[in-house]
């Protein structure tokens, strides 16, 4: 396997599992801990989410590189795999992560917030993201 392949591949992996420890499981495992309160917890989601989202995009940008670089064997169908993902994190970048960082800010703050399906949706683009990852992957193979 080449390289850059395996560079691909490795980004990809880290990609999925970045986003399954922190989404599925510290997102909301945090507040299980003795002393966390909501406020502290949303103040902690909001640093670990913007480290996340910077480390996604790095992992886009080496994989662009490195298809750029091999692109002699890159099929059809890995980069239209691989523009699903980057267009759900540029969702979840510009639209929801801006709107759920506001909302927890106004948690922290001791502010009302109404009821919304902003971080529902995000879940469910977090779901479909990694699918895509996969399948992305799979077709590196």
């Amino acid at each position: 396997m080449e390289l850059l392949h395996f560079v691909i591949i490795a980004c990809v992996y880290l990609w999925i599992g970045f986003t399954c420890a922190i989404s599925f499981m510290e997102a909301w495992i945090k507040f299980k801990a003795p002393g966390v309160t909501l406020p502290i917890g949303l103040g902690i989601g909001r640093l670990v989410f913007n480290a996340l989202n910077k480390t996604e995009w790095f992992f886009a940008c080496v994989i662009v590189l490195c298809m750029v670089m091999n692109f002699s064997s890159i099929t059809l169908i890995q980069p239209l795999l691989f523009i699903g993902a980057v267009f759900i994190l540029s969702i979840q970048t510009l639209v929801l992560l801006p709107s759920l960082d506001a909302r927890a800010q106004m948690h922290i703050n001791g502010q009302t917030v109404a009821a919304s399906p902003m971080h529902i949706n995000f879940v469910g683009l977090e779901v479909c993201k990694v699918g895509v990852l996969c399948l992305f992957s799979i077709s590196i193979f």
